[in-house]
């Protein structure tokens, strides 16, 4: 195992939302998790975590930054979001666009994060309009690539195009590493069943997936009607072809391609949707993709971001904690550290 890198584990609060919205564990609970699970990093959804949140307290300020110092943990990356439709009857303005994403770069440094994921669908002008207030304040914004998107995706090519010619070490990629689902999740393919979707429907959607033979509609970013066609030809209910899209709009992109963008990738969402018992994820590779990070000199955090507990919910009692133990053990290994 390659040893000489420099990548670090952290984990995105997103992973506990289950037990956070049932509150049965605080923000400070999950603090201690980490802790307790051996994970350095800490990245945190402030508009779901933090009371009045864009605006931050001294009060919370001073309990967030005792609980870094109590539990020995590092405040990594602040997830953004921009909703522009807040308004009643009008979208934000560009500049009210520029000024939200501005707070939340004062916001970020504050909680001592130098990264901030910048939600998928902000425009590259916007970021490029920010780099000298990303500057000023040592933080980086890193836009969210995340399936069905890639790296050579239209607008992720207009931001790299932005990148070459702004030349600014603050702006780059958040990759979100479900676009390496090799396998429908089977946590998707049993919910679909308990829903009531016919089995020849699952089989057929798990095998499609899995054969790269899925139908596609051509436009990126719409609805996939190809797909929805099929499951309704093949005696599915439309909301059996809605939750076909839903539950199958990943990807598995080539992870060498990686190796072309990784100076402009700053931050990784390590997504997982089941670790089995024997410490591997049952649809994405992570055996072929952390090797690449290594080989590519990625030096940024890969953050366990788990999603499959939104799929056994109706079913089961959601452990994240197991899973996100599960998802760290398999890290260390495949980073040569235990």
């Amino acid at each position: 195992m390659n040893t000489n890198h420099s990548i670090k584990r952290s984990v995105s609060l997103y992973s506990f939302q289950e037990e956070y919205f049932l509150r049965k564990l605080t923000l400070e609970d999950l603090i201690a998790v980490t802790q307790r699970l051996d994970i350095p990093g800490v990245e945190i959804i402030p508009d779901q975590m933090i009371p009045g949140y864009p605006n931050l307290t001294d009060e919370f300020l001073r309990q967030w930054h005792g609980w870094m110092e109590k539990y020995e943990r590092t405040p990594v990356c602040m997830d953004m979001f921009l909703d522009w439709n807040k308004f009643k009857g009008r979208v934000m303005t560009e500049d009210e666009r520029v000024e939200s994403i501005a707070r939340d770069i004062v916001n970020a440094r504050k909680l001592g994060c130098g990264v901030i994921r910048v939600i998928h669908d902000v425009e590259p002008h916007i970021l490029e309009r920010l780099a000298p207030t990303a500057e000023k304040h040592e933080v980086t914004l890193a836009l969210e690539i995340h399936a069905p998107s890639y790296y050579d995706s239209p607008h992720e090519q207009r931001l790299v195009a932005m990148f070459q010619r702004v030349q600014s070490p603050y702006l780059g990629f958040t990759l979100d590493l479900g676009v390496f689902v090799k396998r429908l999740p089977r946590v998707i393919t049993e919910r679909f069943l308990r829903d009531g979707m016919k089995k020849e429907i699952v089989e057929y959607l798990a095998t499609a997936y899995e054969s790269r033979t899925m139908p596609q509609s051509k436009e990126l970013g719409r609805p996939n009607t190809a797909l929805m066609e099929k499951v309704i030809e093949m005696g599915g209910s439309e909301e059996d072809a809605r939750k076909a899209m839903v539950g199958a709009h990943m990807i598995y992109a080539d992870p060498k391609m990686m190796l072309d963008y990784l100076p402009y990738t700053y931050h990784i969402h390590a997504k997982f949707y089941e670790m089995l018992p024997d410490y591997t994820e049952y649809s994405i590779p992570y055996e072929e993709v952390v090797p690449l990070l290594i080989q590519g000199g990625y030096s940024g955090y890969l953050s366990s971001e788990y999603e499959g507990n939104r799929w056994i919910q109706d079913a089961f009692e959601v452990d994240s904690v197991e899973q996100v133990r599960r998802h760290q053990v398999m890290l260390k290994r495949l980073l040569g550290e235990e």
